[in-house]
């Protein structure tokens, strides 16, 4: 591996129209208990261990490998907050050998059969083949329908 492909970063581009209205799923990516069940990739758990969901605020947020049991940690800063439209935010891995900072867009269009969600994540470490990133981002997007797309009402 010659020096220029570790300092070399991925991109990832993602588009979805999701049968949600744009304020499910806005929150869906700044509440911790929405981002546990939906973010981790298949065979993955999460846990938000912090999550001030404001421009400037903070997260910390691990996944762990339900097979093998080890984890990596990660977190940043909330960059841009425009309610149900548009979301962008930073964040970086605690594992010395990813380094970098990622950027991660999130706009959201709403359409007539429901929300059109682009999301852009720029800086992937080159340690991370960005097909695996691919990979992840598409489980967790299922994930994420999965979340948003019911209408359950309350019980009384």
């Amino acid at each position: 591996m010659n020096s220029e492909s570790t300092t070399t970063t991925g991109t990832v581009r993602l588009h979805r129209v999701i049968r949600a209205k744009a304020e499910r799923i806005y929150r869906a990516f700044i509440d911790a208990d929405a981002m546990a069940k939906w973010l981790p990739p298949h065979g993955f758990t999460g846990k938000v261990h912090h999550m001030d969901a404001q421009v400037g605020g903070t997260y910390r947020m691990s996944f762990t490998n339900f097979n093998t049991g080890s984890s990596h940690a990660f977190g940043g800063r909330f960059l841009e907050m425009e309610p149900n439209k548009k979301l962008r935010y930073d964040d970086q891995f605690e594992d010395p050998k990813l380094p970098g900072t990622m950027i991660t867009t999130v706009e959201l269009r709403e359409v007539f059969c429901g929300t059109e969600v682009n999301i852009t994540q720029e800086g992937i470490p080159a340690m991370i083949p960005v097909e695996a990133c691919y990979m992840g981002w598409q489980e967790s997007l299922q994930l994420l329908t999965l979340l948003v797309e019911p209408e359950i009402p309350d019980q009384m």
